[in-house]
C-alpha cells in the first residue's frame, strides 16, 4: 500500500531566515519565511516548527508552533515567525505542507545549530534580499 502513494518532490519552495529590524526589541532579529519562487500559488500551506538540541550539555527543546496560510502567492515570501536569539543555538526544524495543483507536498527543513548568522547569508531568489536557506 505504501508503495502506491506518490509524494511529489518539493522544488522552488524554501524556508529561509531573514534578519530585520524589530521595533519591539529595538534590535535586528531573525524571522522565518516561506519563500515561493515558483510561478504557481501554494494553497493551504501549513508550517509546524520546533527547536531542539544541547545547551550547556543539557537536552533542550521548545514548544511546537503551528502556522497556516490560505495561500502563498507566486514569487513571494510570507513571514512565518520570529526566531528568538536563544533558539538560534538549537536545531530549528520546520515541517512545510501545502497543496499545488491538487497534490499534497511535504518537506522537512532544518537550520542546523548556529547556522543562522550574518556570515551564512546569501542572496535569496525572487525577493532581492539576503538570508539563510534551510536545508
Amino acid at each position: 500500500m505504501k508503495k502506491d502513494i506518490i509524494i511529489p518532490k518539493v522544488e522552488g519552495v524554501h524556508i529561509v531566515a531573514i534578519q530585520e529590524w524589530n521595533d519591539d526589541f529595538q534590535e535586528n532579529s531573525w524571522y522565518a519565511y516561506i519563500l515561493n519562487e515558483t510561478e504557481q500559488t501554494l494553497e493551504m500551506a501549513m508550517v509546524v516548527s520546533r527547536a531542539y538540541g544541547l545547551i550547556n550539555g543539557e537536552n533542550r527543546k521548545t514548544g511546537t508552533f503551528r502556522h497556516a496560510f490560505k495561500e502563498v502567492a507566486p514569487q513571494t515570501a510570507v513571514k512565518v515567525e520570529l526566531l528568538e536569539n536563544n533558539v538560534l543555538q538549537l536545531n530549528n526544524e520546520f515541517l512545510l505542507t501545502y497543496f499545488l495543483d491538487g497534490k499534497l507536498y511535504d518537506k522537512k527543513f532544518i537550520f542546523k545549530t548556529n547556522s543562522i548568522n550574518e556570515n551564512a547569508q546569501t542572496d535569496l531568489p525572487v525577493i532581492a534580499r539576503r538570508g539563510v536557506l534551510a536545508v
